[in-house]
């Protein structure tokens, strides 16, 4: 498998900084996010909250959680679960008692538990959740799997089958989801679907090599409209994603911190979405 590759540091604080000068000048009379100017800790976690109208000619609310390599002495991704009860992001995050927490993949919205395949310390959580069945998701859109290896690295890849994933033990966990949207800084083919062209809100996970980063966008609201799946490769990017998946969004789209709570708008009318599984930054 392949590891996290090398990321210029400066690249990222440089391109990020750029693209918030231009949102902050276009939207100086905003105060619905926090200050961008801030600096990206190496060896830490850091948040990052922008609002603008100039990206795609839309209003756009996007959040980000970027984790340096540095910060993995620190901290460590895991993932969250409940196998059939359904809870809130922020639930999961105090739960675990983690530092930040970010939505997951795809889940059953009635019963609970996930519908895509998903292993945890060599135990099969779900599987992928037969095509005739309700909640089932086509395979264009879960062609894609978020790893975390046994030393807590994180590699984001083509999906591989679920019997390989069953008889390998290199991983600690792996969740499949998608669409994948970057590999090797190259973007990748997106189904020809209204999931993918509309706008909605979307969940990001990237890596930038140095850092891998959490990136939340919301929608469906007058100040957020969301994207397409085609304007979140191009922006992604832009500001240094080398290998980029898709994880479930619209309702569920949420990015929560400890002691600040929900960070971004959920587009839900009775707030934050229960869910089956949450990515989880916790510290070692």
């Amino acid at each position: 498998m392949k590891n996290i590759n090398p990321f210029n540091m400066k690249r990222i604080t440089l391109i990020i900084s750029i693209l918030l000068f231009l949102f902050i000048n276009t939207n100086a009379q905003s105060n619905n996010y926090l200050n961008p100017y801030r600096n990206i800790s190496k060896d830490s976690i850091s948040f990052i909250q922008i609002k603008t109208d100039s990206l795609y000619n839309s209003k756009q609310i996007i959040s980000f959680l970027i984790l340096p390599t540095d910060a993995f002495k620190k901290f460590r991704i895991d993932i969250g679960y409940s196998k059939s009860d359904l809870f809130t992001t922020g639930s999961f995050g105090k739960k675990y008692n983690s530092k930040a927490a970010v939505n997951g993949s795809y889940f059953d919205m009635d019963s609970g538990g996930s519908v895509t395949y998903f292993e945890i310390n060599d135990s099969i959580i779900s599987r992928n959740r037969q095509a005739d069945l309700k909640w089932a998701k086509p395979d264009s859109l879960i062609n894609g799997a978020v790893v975390i290896t046994k030393d807590f690295q994180i590699i984001i890849q083509r999906a591989k089958s679920e019997h390989f994933y069953e008889i390998s033990k290199e991983e600690h966990a792996v969740l499949i989801s998608g669409p994948l949207l970057l590999l090797n800084s190259e973007k990748v083919k997106l189904p020809d679907m209204d999931f993918a062209n509309k706008r909605h809100p979307r969940t990001c996970l990237c890596l930038t090599g140095e850092s891998l980063v959490f990136i939340v966008i919301d929608g469906r609201q007058k100040e957020a409209e969301g994207m397409s799946l085609t304007e979140v490769q191009g922006f992604l990017l832009n500001i240094g994603c080398t290998d980029a998946i898709n994880l479930d969004g619209g309702g569920s789209t949420t990015m929560w911190i400890r002691d600040k709570g929900v960070v971004n708008f959920v587009s839900g009318e009775s707030g934050e979405r229960p869910v089956s599984n949450v990515f989880l930054i916790l510290e070692k």
